[in-house]
């Protein structure tokens, strides 16, 4: 049965989250109805990096199956192109303003959104100065910061591969291992951005841990602190109240 890829962008601002959901307007949701007025049929999604409400994703993506060739009927390879190009066109015109389709590749039959990456990438974005255009996408934090102390608690996170004390409780995992990359504050515009990379990423993982270095960053823990936290493998020593508007998944890495 032919699988497709599909690529996908969106501002989370007004869903509640990537994964489809009962009695909830999700990204998962609209994208499958999408696909069923443009197609005339039911097609179920699965997702690679699940989203919580209000996060936005650069890159995202879906995998389906269909009984047809939906996107390569035509047997002359231009024709296809010109097939897939106005399917995307459609499927955009459907979708709401704030998700996009950027592209729907067929691929061979066993590959699988989630399990064949290799890596995520997140950022997390913080303002300063008050900005209503950086309202929805990022978080307003007008409180000294050091960022030497920041980027040391950051050059923490690569030291370690077990992230306990960043899951949320009551993840459905088998193990909290995760194999960090990246771990790294830079300082765009106006914005402060931390960027991390990683081959997994546990359930409210990355705003665990922007909330307990900026408690580091701000001088209300040290960094031994920060490293004793990361130690105890307890959920409840990390700080999860950074909200999800600053968050974007960046990019999903396959072979």
């Amino acid at each position: 049965m032919p699988r497709y890829f599909i690529e996908v962008s969106y501002k989370g601002t007004r869903y509640s989250g990537f994964q489809l959901q009962q009695n909830a307007v999700t990204i998962q949701s609209e994208v499958e109805k999408a696909l069923a007025t443009c197609f005339r049929k039911s097609i179920s999604l699965t997702g690679s990096s699940r989203t919580d409400a209000g996060v936005h994703a650069i890159q995202n993506f879906f995998h389906f199956d269909t009984q047809e060739d939906l996107l390569y009927k035509p047997t002359d390879l231009s024709k296809a192109d010109q097939s897939l190009k106005r399917s995307l066109y459609s499927l955009n015109s459907i979708l709401p303003w704030d998700i996009v389709i950027n592209s729907i590749n067929k691929v061979e039959d066993n590959a699988h959104c989630r399990f064949d990456a290799i890596s995520r990438e997140y950022k997390y974005q913080i303002y300063q100065n008050k900005n209503p255009f950086n309202k929805e996408t990022g978080y307003f934090y007008p409180f000294k910061i050091d960022l030497n102390s920041l980027q040391n608690a950051a050059d923490i996170i690569l030291t370690t591969n077990d992230f306990t004390t960043f899951s949320k409780r009551n993840t459905q995992v088998n193990n909290f291992v995760c194999l960090i990359h990246k771990s790294k504050w830079d300082v765009e515009n106006d914005l402060l951005i931390y960027s991390i990379i990683g081959n997994r990423f546990l359930r409210g993982m990355v705003r665990g841990l922007v909330g307990t270095m900026l408690q580091v960053g701000t001088g209300k823990i040290s960094l031994q602190n920060f490293n004793d936290i990361i130690l105890s493998k307890d959920c409840t020593k990390a700080d999860f109240s950074v909200p999800p508007q600053g968050l974007f998944l960046v990019e999903v890495l396959y072979n």
